[in-house]
């Protein structure tokens, strides 16, 4: 059966998700942080770049397998705010968006369908959580689709309890202000109302290395410490299907 994917949300330590104020010079509002560790040549798959093939690559490259279509908040496409302007806007990613699918933009306002050549569309489209999902699985061909962000869009599906799967990266930073991710969100693991959401935490950090072999020496090698998102146990929460905020400016999604 599809599932309905969240992949790579960055959460500092102190539950920030993104920058209060998206702007061209800012795409994530000031909280670029969050993104020091991210290494996107891996998105498609780990061969795409030449590098090590570590822990954290590999959950990266996870964010394209098997996905059908996304769905993003309007604050991920673009800072635009209100009716939208005519200036030829087609979203941060040049001509070539990594995408590939169907993009389901979340906003109160109508927009013409943007299509790409490499198979991305950015399709605009004002409603609820569960009614934009169900046209995001039919454009999916019954593959998964990912819920891209930004934080508070991935907060209205958690409530809605339409989240089958989640990969939050904890990068221990502290930001002191800016968008939640659990923002009215107390109680996600007491729902009992659906199947389980399966839950896979990582953490920026450090990891362990050996050094290159050498004689024998009798002793472990001595270790050394390279940036990498490492491990933590896994997590199952149940979300809850109640109210909640939608985004800063909208009762139910990014306006």
């Amino acid at each position: 059966m599809p599932r309905t994917r969240v992949h790579n949300m960055n959460v500092s330590l102190d539950g920030y998700a993104a920058g209060e104020h998206v702007t061209f010079d800012a795409p994530i509002g000031g909280a670029e942080r969050l993104f020091t560790w991210f290494d996107g040549r891996v998105i498609h798959g780990v061969d795409k770049a030449d590098a090590p093939v570590t822990l954290d690559r590999a959950l990266t490259s996870m964010w394209s397998q098997g996905i059908g279509a996304e769905i993003m908040g309007r604050r991920k496409f673009g800072p635009q705010v209100g009716d939208w302007p005519d200036d030829g806007w087609r979203g941060w990613w040049g001509d070539e968006p990594p995408f590939q699918t169907p993009v389901f933009v979340m906003s109160h306002h109508p927009h013409p369908t943007i299509d790409f050549p490499n198979g991305t569309s950015f399709r605009f489209v004002d409603g609820p959580p569960e009614e934009v999902l169900r046209l995001a699985q039919q454009a999916a061909g019954g593959r998964d689709v990912r819920i891209g962000g930004g934080p508070s869009t991935v907060r209205q599906f958690l409530q809605a309890d339409l989240v089958d799967f989640m990969h939050l990266v904890i990068v221990p930073i502290t930001l002191g202000r800016g968008v939640s991710l659990w923002e009215g969100s107390s109680g996600l693991e007491a729902s009992s109302r659906s199947p389980r959401l399966a839950a896979l935490l990582t953490s920026c950090g450090t990891k362990t290395t050996t050094p290159e072999p050498g004689p024998p020496t009798g002793d472990c090698p001595p270790r050394q410490t390279d940036q990498i998102c490492t491990p933590q146990r896994p997590a199952a929460i149940k979300p809850q299907a109640t109210q909640i905020g939608g985004y800063t400016r909208g009762k139910s999604r990014e306006a």
